[in-house]
């Protein structure tokens, strides 16, 4: 039994049908990546996972539990979700990892709550910044403590909205690299959407495409072809291989 599957999922807004029967699985200790262009459904897929969007039909099983009839509290001990851009505010990068806990809270904070809470920190390399307010902080910094916050929730699916944007080229590739260990070393699903196939390549193990709301193709590094490529995006390229990771080469201006 794969620790995520998704069967049969579909999604409308009024009489407009966005996602059309999507299925696809993942199991433990990967990361899988939503990719293809802008309005195909991707984010749309990403939110009905993390329990935001309600399906019109089909099922989210998570260790074989559909998780979209959970309990609020018990769907947050299941499904971890970080947003592309969350608001900085005057709370310490302790406290705002801190509130990651609620789903496992009694009566009030104890002291496996913050140990939880500096363990995830500690995993994210951001003791010397625990005391700051996260409006004092750099960005790299600010999408690692939202991450911290999201494992303190101990989930099985950690769930990501574009988790390398809007930061330099270094920062992407911590991000991805912390992303990467995480599930591995804690025996996560990690499902996010992407836009930068290298980037993807590179630090995925399952690759999804999306296309007009169904899923184009799904598997490793073998559907990363061309092919794919001209079908989803549109466009000429041309793939390559590098230390067993793909990665794709645009073709010429006419096709840009």
């Amino acid at each position: 039994m794969s620790l995520l599957e998704v069967r049969g999922l579909t999604f409308s807004y009024g009489d407009r049908d966005i996602l059309r029967g999507m299925d696809f699985s993942a199991e433990a200790n990967t990361v899988v990546s939503l990719l293809g262009p802008n309005g195909v459904g991707k984010t749309t897929l990403l939110k009905c996972i993390c329990g935001i969007n309600m399906p019109s039909s089909g099922s989210i099983l998570v260790d074989g539990d559909d998780i979209l009839g959970l309990p609020p509290r018990e769907f947050a001990r299941r499904v971890a979700y970080v947003p592309q851009n969350a608001g900085t505010s005057r709370t310490t990068v302790f406290d705002t990892v801190l509130i990651g806990r609620k789903p496992h809270m009694q009566w009030a904070m104890g002291d496996s709550d913050m140990d939880a809470a500096w363990d995830a920190i500690t995993a994210l390399g951001l003791e010397g910044i625990a005391l700051k307010n996260t409006d004092e902080i750099s960005g790299g910094e600010f999408q690692k403590v939202h991450i911290a916050r999201a494992l303190v929730q101990d989930p099985r699916l950690l769930v990501l909205d574009e988790p390398s944007s809007s930061l330099d080229i270094a920062n992407q590739h911590r991000i991805m690299r912390t992303v990467s260990s995480l599930a591995k070393g804690r025996g996560l699903c990690t499902v996010m959407t992407m836009h930068d196939i290298n980037l993807a390549s590179r630090y995925s193990d399952v690759f999804v495409f999306v296309k007009d709301g169904r899923i184009h193709s799904c598997g490793g590094q073998e559907t990363i072809t061309p092919e794919t490529i001209r079908e989803v995006y549109g466009m000429e390229t041309e793939v390559i291989e590098h230390r067993g990771r793909r990665v794709v080469l645009p073709g010429g201006d006419d096709d840009l």
